[in-house]
This record gives structure tokens, C-alpha cells and sequence, in this order.
């Protein structure tokens, strides 16, 4: 029988072991902690996909519960399913190739590390929960740990950006907050957080309407839901390459894995009420985000401003309502969690080269170093959704479900998100173009050094999970299917769609 909690006690106590070794045993303590971590979801993986083929009529796997505050009726109450464990992975992945990129860093080390271990706890606690109290206590524990290695550990405007990030996020956490205790107070059955009780459970129409934008919006804040987005440019242009590997990989995917699981599943009937608007502001990140990226000069900037595009497609899978566009949804989680993540995994080796993140300033070093401007082609040709890769079966899975709607206004959306991957195609080939390609604009840019063999072997784990997506999507389809497939049950009723 797997035991979830090891997912939560590990990070914790690689977190008390680099607090009480020295610099260099951080480091490894925090590797070896990260290994094990990705073993244990593997093994999870396997488990689960043994328990599934015997009962494939469960709906939760390997859950415990047990009672934390019983006069509230707050449970520690954990399970899992086929999403949970694609976000797990996910999870594994970006915590594992952040430390290896983060190899050698010298300020603070120790406490530099505790706080990755701290991240990744928070985030595998996050997608384990199924009491909503529980999951809100783990979506706070990530949000200090982001302030401090920004504000620590960031450049430029560190400060302003840490404050940025911490006021946007916590309150974002304040609407789910609402949210909660509108559920607690006023569902179906109420005097309790049990996201599998309040699932089945008919909350009332009135108190969805009213509390449906509180936790679809709080969670939003953490996707970069127009207009809510601000603090992901700055944000990731100020934090140091592990924290924006975390921030986009992961800490991202937790505002869409709410909105799908806790807003539209546990209040689907609002869903379908919000989901003009929730598929207009989508459009909007979409389209916005891709021509912004266009006018930024600053690598961190570019990558940023594409999240935000990408997250769209997330949402906008979410809004649709469809079986295959929230599969795509979950897929484009997965996918953009590991694509960003390679993305700014790379642009980090390039500025510790350059000491520059400034188009303009770069160029012409393909030549000194290959396998770092290779990463740039590879991260950039997945973004702009090139087959083979996890972007282009995301994105797809998303197009193709969200044309399955014969509504005039949800085609147009369609239209306009797919018109989206002419803009990032430019404004990919173009950063990447004048970054690496062409004539050295600087005569030191010969002799640079190409990557380590930490900086390789984390760009290996993050393009193996591209290219499992992009080459065998079926493999994460049949782990997402039963999942999705009830999340769609929830919304069936509720279209015009046949199932």
C-alpha cells in the first residue's frame, strides 16, 4: 500500500538535514532528496496503475483520512488520482532539474536549498488534498518561501517584485478564502470541507453563483488570469533560475489545478454560468500575452509574457467544458510546467555566461556554446507548438475541444486562441534568433563555457517528460482519462454537447 504522506515527510526532512549540514552537504542532501522524490512518484505512478486496472470503478486511490481540527470538521484528508499523479510527476521534475541548475549557488546556500525542499513540499501536499482546508494550508505554505528566495536571491528589482508577488498571491489566497467559507457555511453540506462530499453534494444554485468568481478568480491570480497576471512578469524576471523554474513550472499549475478541481467541479452548474467569461478573459491572456512578448527585450521578460499566453490555454480548456478540452487543459499544465521550466533553465546558464538577459546585448554564441542554444531552439519550437513536442498535442487537445461547441461566440474564441501560435512562432524565432544566432556581438562570447554536467542532466530529465508527451501522448492521456472523464460527468447535464 503506497503512503502518501512519504511525498510531504521527505521534503521536510531533507528541509531539517540541510539546516544542519554544512554548504556542500546542502547541496547533495538536497539532490538526494530530490531523486528520492521522483522515485517515490514513479512508484506512485506504477502503483496506481495497478490498483486502477483492478478496481477501475475507484475514484480515489491510497487515501487516509484523519480528523485535524474535528469541531471545524477539518480533516486531514488525502488520495489521489490519474491528475493528481501527472501533477506529482510534474512536480518531481521541475523540483529535481532546479536543484541540479542551482548546483552552484554560494549565497546562503543551505538556506537557499531548504526553501526549494519547503516549495516542493507545499506544492506535493497541494496536489494530494481533498479537504479544502487542507489544500488551502498547503497553497500557503509555498507563497513565503517565493518571497524570500526573490527577495533574497532575485536581481533587478528583487524587492519591488517579491512585494508584488506576495500582496498579488496572498490576495488571491483571500478570495479563496471566501470562497471556502461560503462553501463551509452555505452548501449542500454544510459544516464541512470534504471536496469529495461537497462533489456529490448539490450546493445550492444561489450560494454557486455568489462564491463561484471568489475561487475561480483566487485560484486564477496564481494562473495569471487577465487582468490578475501582473505579478508573473516581474516576478519571474527578478527571481533567481530555480524560483522561476518553481513559479512557472509548478506554483502556476496549482491556480489551474484549483480552478479545474475546487471551482467548476465542485460548482459546475456556475461553471457553465461563468463560462463566457471565463473563455473571454482566457481569449484576452491569449492574445495579449503573445503580442507583448513581442515588445520585450529582456529574455526573462519574453518567457514571462508567454506564460501568461500559455496559461490562457489552460482556461481557456477549463471554460469549454468539454471532455477533450480539459484533458487539453491538464495536458497544457503538464506540458508548459516542463517546457517554461527548460526555458528558464536556460536563459539562468546563459546569463551566468553573459551576465546579461538583454536581446540586444546577446548574439552569435551558438558556436561557443551548442548545447545551451540547443536548449533555446528546443524550448522555443515546443512553445510555439511544433509536432513531436508536448506543446503542440496540448494546445491541439485544447483547439479540438473547444471547436466541438457550434456556438458562434466559442468558435471565435477558438479562432482567435489558434491565430495565437503565428504570433508566438515570431516572437520565438526572433528572441531566440538574436540571442544565439548570427555574429558575436561580443568578442568574450567566444570562449564561453557550455553547460556543466548538472546543468545537462537537468535539461535531460525536463526534455524527456517533452518529448514522452509530444512522441506517446497516449501514455499521460490513459493516466488523465478517468479523472477528466469525471470532472466531465459534473458539467454533461449541463451542455449541449452530447458525451
Amino acid at each position: 500500500m503506497m503512503n502518501l504522506n512519504l511525498l510531504i515527510i521527505l521534503p521536510l526532512l531533507c528541509a531539517l538535514g540541510i539546516l544542519a549540514g554544512n554548504r556542500n552537504a546542502a547541496k547533495w542532501i538536497s539532490l538526494a532528496g530530490a531523486v528520492v522524490q521522483s522515485v517515490l512518484a514513479f512508484i506512485l505512478l506504477i502503483y496506481y496503475w495497478h490498483e486502477e486496472h483492478i478496481h477501475p470503478e475507484t475514484r480515489w486511490f491510497f487515501s487516509e483520512r484523519h480528523a485535524w481540527f474535528p469541531s471545524w470538521n477539518i480533516d486531514y484528508f488525502i488520495g489521489v488520482d490519474g491528475i493528481s499523479i501527472a501533477m506529482i510527476l510534474l512536480t518531481a521534475a521541475v523540483v529535481l532539474a532546479g536543484i541540479l541548475v542551482s548546483w552552484h549557488e554560494n549565497k546562503m546556500t543551505r538556506e537557499f536549498f531548504f526553501l526549494l525542499q519547503l516549495l516542493s513540499a507545499g506544492a506535493y501536499g497541494f496536489f494530494i488534498s481533498l479537504d479544502l482546508f487542507t489544500l488551502f494550508f498547503f497553497l500557503e505554505v509555498a507563497v513565503i518561501p517565493k518571497y524570500l528566495l526573490i527577495g533574497i536571491w532575485g536581481s533587478g528589482k528583487k524587492e519591488y517584485s517579491a512585494n508584488k508577488l506576495a500582496l498579488m498571491l496572498m490576495g488571491g489566497s483571500a478570495l479563496v478564502l471566501i470562497g471556502m467559507l461560503g462553501v463551509y457555511y452555505s452548501g449542500g453540506s454544510a459544516g464541512t470541507f470534504d471536496m469529495v462530499g461537497l462533489a456529490v453534494s448539490h450546493i445550492p444554485l444561489a450560494v454557486q453563483k455568489v462564491f463561484f468568481p471568489f475561487l475561480f478568480i483566487g485560484f486564477g491570480v496564481f494562473s495569471a488570469l487577465f487582468p490578475f497576471h501582473t505579478w508573473v512578469p516581474d516576478g519571474h524576471s527578478s527571481a533567481p533560475t530555480a524560483a522561476s523554474m518553481f513559479l512557472a513550472g509548478i506554483s502556476m499549475k496549482l491556480g489551474g489545478y484549483g480552478c479545474l478541481r475546487v471551482a467548476a467541479n465542485l460548482m459546475p452548474e456556475a461553471a457553465h454560468m461563468y463560462a463566457p467569461a471565463i473563455i473571454a478573459l482566457s481569449t484576452i491572456a491569449i492574445i495579449y500575452g503573445a503580442f507583448a512578448t513581442m515588445m520585450q527585450t529582456d529574455f526573462k521578460y519574453v518567457n514571462a509574457y508567454s506564460s501568461v499566453s500559455h496559461c490562457g490555454f489552460v482556461l481557456l480548456g477549463i471554460g469549454m467544458l468539454t471532455r477533450t478540452s480539459i484533458n487539453g487543459a491538464v495536458l497544457q499544465m503538464i506540458s508548459h510546467g516542463l517546457m517554461t521550466a527548460l526555458f528558464f533553465a536556460a536563459i539562468g546558464m546563459l546569463y551566468e555566461r553573459t551576465h546579461t538577459r538583454e536581446l540586444n546585448k546577446l548574439g552569435g554564441v551558438m558556436k561557443a556554446i551548442p548545447f545551451i542554444g540547443g536548449l533555446f531552439f528546443l524550448a522555443g519550437l515546443c512553445s510555439l507548438g511544433l509536432p513531436g513536442l508536448s506543446g503542440f498535442v496540448a494546445e491541439m487537445t485544447v483547439f479540438t475541444g473547444s471547436w466541438e461547441h457550434p456556438e458562434t461566440w466559442y468558435r471565435v474564441a477558438t479562432i482567435l486562441a489558434c491565430a495565437s501560435i503565428v504570433v508566438t512562432a515570431v516572437y520565438i524565432l526572433r528572441s531566440i534568433g538574436q540571442a544565439v544566432m548570427g555574429p558575436a556581438t561580443n568578442p568574450t562570447f567566444h570562449v564561453l563555457r557550455d553547460a556543466r554536467w548538472n546543468e545537462k542532466l537537468a535539461s535531460v530529465v525536463l526534455l524527456c517528460g517533452i518529448l514522452v508527451i509530444g512522441i506517446l501522448p497516449f501514455i499521460v492521456y490513459q493516466l488523465i482519462a478517468p479523472g477528466t472523464d469525471h470532472l466531465y460527468q459534473q458539467f454533461q447535464h449541463l451542455t449541449l454537447l452530447n458525451p
